[in-house]
């Protein structure tokens, strides 16, 4: 018996040991499945790690050199702005210059304009006024050379004498004798005329012809037939003999004469006349 289960121990040892062996050998093969499988698979997230970890490494390099570059790009417009702001104030500081140099410029320039201007005026107004002066006298010769003398009906030469009321007034500038300027009617009533009266008598208005009776000093004087612009001459109480008393008619109408009345200056002050028209 003992023999028998001997021969079976010894028998089914090498069985066991074999399932021993071989469930082993598959725990060794299933242990090396599985590391082999987790080292695949760890090897393939390392290298799936790594080519990420590449990815974005090369990303942020492109980054980094597009920043670069922009970085470059903003230095390079930030240096064109600034020699463009350096530029611009070098200009500015120029035009300043050139418009402080323009305003005193323009200021000299003004000075000597009014300066000009003034002595101009100046100058314009002497020669103004030296043709002024100049006019006046070429009328004054003028007007000499259109008066002119005549021997009065008594024989005695006459002052200047005048032909209308411009020459008038002309004689009264230069101030030789006293003036009086009359317009006669035709009436009985004599009309006073300066220092006299006058009385229109009658008119001849075709032949220029008039008679008027002069009062004088109580003296009562008839001129007859006188002649426009014909010297009508008369003494006064007290006028030289040399100085007679004038009257010129320029106008002779139907009924009426327009003429003046020159007496010397010692004859004094003209008398009011109350009659007298266009006095």
């Amino acid at each position: 018996m003992s023999e028998f289960q001997d021969s079976n121990t010894q028998a089914g040892a090498p069985r066991w040991v074999g399932l021993a062996v071989a469930a082993l050998g598959v725990a060794s093969l299933v242990g090396i499945g599985f590391g082999w499988s987790a080292m695949s698979q760890n090897k393939a997230t390392e290298q799936n790690l790594q080519a990420s970890l590449k990815q974005q490494n090369d990303a942020l390099l492109q980054r980094l050199g597009r920043t670069d570059d922009q970085n470059q790009q903003l230095q390079s417009d930030l240096k064109v702005v600034t020699d463009k702001l350096n530029v611009t104030q070098e200009e500015l500081d120029k035009a300043r210059k050139q418009s402080k140099a323009a305003v005193a410029s323009y200021d000299k320039k003004l000075s000597s304009v009014n300066s000009q201007l003034a002595t101009k005026a100046s100058t314009e107004d002497v020669t103004k006024l030296n043709g002024d002066v100049t006019g006046v006298k070429n009328d004054l010769d003028e007007t000499k050379g259109k008066l002119d003398r005549a021997t009065g009906d008594m024989g005695v030469m006459s002052g200047l004498i005048a032909r209308n009321h411009d020459d008038v007034e002309e004689l009264k500038r230069r101030g030789d004798r006293n003036y009086y300027e009359f317009t006669i009617q035709k009436a009985k009533t004599p009309q006073h005329v300066g220092p006299v009266a006058i009385t229109l008598n009658k008119t001849d208005q075709k032949k220029s012809k008039y008679t008027i009776t002069v009062l004088a000093d109580d003296k009562s004087i008839e001129k007859k037939d006188k002649t426009s612009g014909e010297p009508v001459q008369f003494y006064v109480k007290g006028a030289a003999r040399t100085a007679p008393y004038e009257l010129v008619v320029f106008d002779v109408n139907k009924n009426q004469i327009t003429g003046y009345l020159s007496t010397p200056k010692s004859a004094g002050a003209p008398t009011a006349a109350s009659n007298t028209s266009g006095q």
